[in-house]
């Protein structure tokens, strides 16, 4: 075996005119996962989409049996085997892959690689092993769809929001009038009016507010997590157990690091009133990782997961929508202003929900210069 880019590589990754260098680059920036294993299903090699997927370092899988890596591959020993022996492939779909905090869902096809002719004496056959994470190419389709809707629903928001504050200037103003010509007594009237104008006034700034211009700056993911933290330990007090799942190596990126704050502390108030008692705050990097319809080379994975009761079936396809909460004292703004607050930064906010566990993820581009077009 040779070892290309830190990674080891497998026999015959060169055919015909392309050289072992570009072959070994090729399958380097492959988003597909590539594993080779020998005959006792040991891993060989691996490409850096296995280690994303795996949330592995190559020096970590190299050597271990796919079995322990992967348990839920215990049953397919014998169509390995039979793969080995006759050289024909096979697929299967839908496998779930249980990784730490979450679950994933992939298609293998397996391919049985024999060694060319002046290594046969040397070499055995290999497996190939091609994993495709389909559940994540499925929320792709979701995801563009979800950010073009949002895109329409805030602009019908802001645009509603104008409306909205003319004629509720010119109604707490003539409650103000009014009251000079009230009794004491009277006036209790006018002041609910202008109470009341007031707090509709302070949500119709809200509904606006992401639309103010960001102020870039380089900012550290972890800083910020652990800002929200300390803010919500601040306001719930006990009760709630708050669990750190960091990845030092995230380097610092472009963006506002106010209005991330913003976004990431709806996500984890949303966790805290949940009737949760754990919280989880999580960050990874994901490599060649597409949001919406491009493709970055470096993407931060920020989690926020919680055990609470998980999203209502009924609000599942409007929850990032304005206005739409599941708690009676809810204003149904923290979800939306967060995934407005995330796409203006290139990135978007997804979840995953069931009863006991409730995952919000907010995926951003880690760019040094943020460009705005996001």
């Amino acid at each position: 075996m040779a070892y290309f880019g830190g990674h080891v590589a497998g026999p015959n990754l060169a055919k015909g005119d392309i050289v072992v260098s570009h072959a070994e680059n090729v399958i380097e920036n492959l988003t597909t996962a590539v594993v080779v294993a020998d005959t006792a299903l040991r891993l060989q090699a691996v490409n850096p989409a296995t280690e994303m997927l795996f949330e592995l370092s190559a020096k970590q899988m190299v050597g271990q049996q796919l079995q322990r890596l992967w348990p839920q591959t215990a049953s397919l020993a014998g169509l390995f085997a039979d793969t080995l022996q006759t050289a024909h492939s096979f697929t299967r779909r839908g496998l779930p892959l249980l990784l730490p905090g979450r679950e994933v869902v992939v298609d293998m096809t397996v391919t049985a690689i024999s060694p060319g002719p002046e290594q046969t004496a040397r070499r055995d056959a290999v497996l190939l092993l091609e994993l495709t994470q389909v559940d994540r190419l499925r929320r792709l389709a979701q995801e563009e769809e979800l950010m073009d809707r949002h895109v329409a629903q805030r602009a019908v928001v802001r645009g509603l929001a104008h409306e909205i504050k003319n004629p509720l200037g010119g109604l707490r103003g003539a409650a103000q009038l009014l009251e000079r010509k009230l009794t004491e007594g009277e006036r209790e009237y006018t002041r609910i009016i202008i109470r009341e104008a007031d707090r509709l006034q302070s949500l119709v700034d809200r509904l606006a507010e992401p639309a103010r211009p960001y102020l870039q700056t380089q900012v550290n993911i972890h800083q910020i997590l652990e800002h929200v933290r300390s803010l919500l330990l601040a306001e719930v007090g006990e009760g709630i157990v708050f669990q750190r799942d960091y990845d030092p190596s995230i380097p610092e990126f472009a963006a506002d690091p106010d209005q991330l704050v913003q976004a990431v502390l709806n996500l984890v108030r949303n966790a805290v009133q949940s009737s949760s008692r754990t919280v989880v705050l999580r960050s990874r990097i994901e490599r060649q990782f597409t949001i919406g319809q491009r493709r970055h080379k470096l993407v931060l994975r920020a989690e926020v997961e919680d055990d609470g009761p998980g999203v209502p079936q009924a609000l599942r396809d409007t929850l990032f929508y304005p206005m739409v909460t599941g708690r009676a004292e809810g204003s149904g703004l923290g979800l939306s202003i967060a995934q407005d607050i995330a796409r203006r930064h290139g990135g978007l906010i997804d979840y995953v929900s069931r009863p006991g566990r409730t995952v919000f993820t907010l995926f951003l581009p880690l760019r040094q210069n943020y460009d705005g077009t996001g």
